[in-house]
């Protein structure tokens, strides 16, 4: 097919205002963060009158939102651009639920454990960066991200796969027979970043329970491949073996946590490195690529967004365990830059898509595709020699956050579960005076209807 004449001005144009990303100055990836977080925050209206604060329009479910302001907050904080902080305040605290747990009422009839531990992870990192603090009155970061860990640690289940947290919170939710990696993914991440922010081992502990676990099943195999996981319908013998970014991601960031929090054991360096070996699969000529999908064109709405979260992951990794470093830099680079060159789409020229490894805008549009390229951007500051690398505080340096070690284990799960009378253990207790709920069915209510989330 023959390109009009009349159409080439335009292609050049949108080429020649694709984003430029000089990966050697702050100045360069700062200008171009802003450009692309200004077009990722285009398509959120939560703020506006009539709409709900948190939540993006559809298709978007509701865990992208959380994995959105996740990285609005990461944006924060290698920027120092605080434009959008009032409004990502806001829209975590209008989310968190009344029992002060990221489960609102308008999501919990359909939320799964991997939609509360990404917004329970963006808790965790406004608490780790010291974002601006809520009021007094108001939930405090590190107590809700503590929150949605003591759920989760009141849901493992030990009746199939020998434990293990499943993908949907309740029995009638499509995906409550599935164990997978991302769910017990936000709660090793949760875990591993727990213990080091507050000191308390059992925390630390947990992650390695879950890891455990992982590797036992298989969703862990001996080359630290992640798979996505497998049905307690024939108690985990079948894995299926779809490879993710953000399952990478996930597991790399809580084992580099996990690395500092033991100040360098061994054990947790070759895990550390053996993820970050077995993360190639997802780079073309050193540019990042969501490789079960990306290359065939299938990558659904939640799929475009998975390389913003590894992104993330893999620059928090070279601080916490700087030995990954010189492998990971060469990584961010490239895809910061691959990311810059495919935001050039739209009337601006700087809407970004998908692909990076084209040298050019894929045509595609959304909050996924402009969220990942701003992830890439972001990350690619950790290697500016003259800028101060952002270390994850913790409550001995310097973080302000207030936590409560027994956040959410009083509540009764809004009242859906019904079969929540069992006994209550002290086995798992994660602070003295803190006890966690026995595994309980999750049984809810017949006013419930199936979610049909993917």
């Amino acid at each position: 097919m023959r390109t009009s004449a009349l159409l080439w001005p335009v292609l050049l144009a949108q080429n020649a205002l694709a984003i430029t990303v000089d990966t050697t100055s702050a100045a360069s990836i700062k200008s171009a963060a802003s450009t692309v977080a200004h077009g990722l925050m285009s398509f959120y209206n939560g703020n506006d009158t009539g709409e709900v604060p948190g939540l993006l329009p559809q298709p978007y479910f509701w865990w992208e939102a959380g994995g959105m302001f996740m990285t609005m907050i990461d944006y924060w904080s290698r920027t120092g651009d605080a434009s959008y902080n009032d409004l990502i305040s806001q829209a975590l605290l209008f989310q968190v639920g009344t029992q002060q747990d990221f489960m609102p009422v308008n999501q919990t009839k359909d939320e799964g454990n991997d939609d509360q531990g990404f917004w329970a992870m963006a808790a965790m990192l406004a608490a780790e960066t010291n974002f601006q603090n809520p009021p007094p009155d108001q939930p405090q970061w590190l107590a809700l991200a503590q929150a949605v860990f003591n759920e989760m640690a009141s849901r493992w289940d030990t009746t199939t796969c020998g434990g293990g947290l499943r993908w949907q919170i309740f029995q009638l939710n499509n995906g409550f027979t599935y164990k997978n990696s991302i769910a017990n993914g936000c709660f090793f991440n949760l875990g591993a970043r727990l213990a080091r922010y507050t000191g308390n081992d059992t925390y630390a502990q947990w992650a390695e329970k879950i890891w455990d676990w992982e590797q036992a099943i298989g969703l862990i195999d001996s080359s630290y491949n992640i798979y996505d996981g497998s049905s307690d319908t024939d108690n985990c013998t079948e894995i299926t073996r779809l490879q993710w970014t953000y399952n990478a991601g996930i597991y790399l960031h809580g084992a580099a946590n996990m690395f500092n929090y033991t100040k360098g054991d061994p054990t947790w360096q070759a895990r550390t490195a053996g993820l970050l070996k077995a993360s190639d699969i997802f780079f073309t000529n050193n540019m990042m690529q969501e490789q079960a999908c990306e290359s065939v064109g299938t990558c659904d709405t939640d799929q475009l967004s998975f390389k913003a979260y590894f992104s993330a992951w893999l620059a928090q990794t070279t601080v916490l365990a700087p030995f990954t470093y010189p492998s990971i830099a060469p990584l961010l680079s490239a895809s910061a830059i691959g990311a810059g060159q495919a935001c050039s789409g739209g009337n601006q020229g700087t809407t970004c898509g998908f692909k990076w490894t084209t040298g050019t805008y894929d045509g595609t549009t959304g909050v996924g595709q402009q969220m990942s390229a701003l992830g890439a951007i972001n990350a690619a500051m950790v290697q500016v020699p003259q800028e101060k690398v952002v270390v994850p505080v913790t409550n001995s340096t310097g973080g302000t956050s207030i936590g409560n070690n027994a956040a959410g284990v009083t509540a009764p799960m809004l009242g859906l579960m019904v079969d929540n009378t069992g006994p209550v253990e002290t086995r798992d207790k994660v602070a003295a005076g803190f006890l966690t709920f026995a595994v309980v069915s999750s049984v809810i209510g017949g006013s419930v209807f199936m979610a049909l989330e993917s």
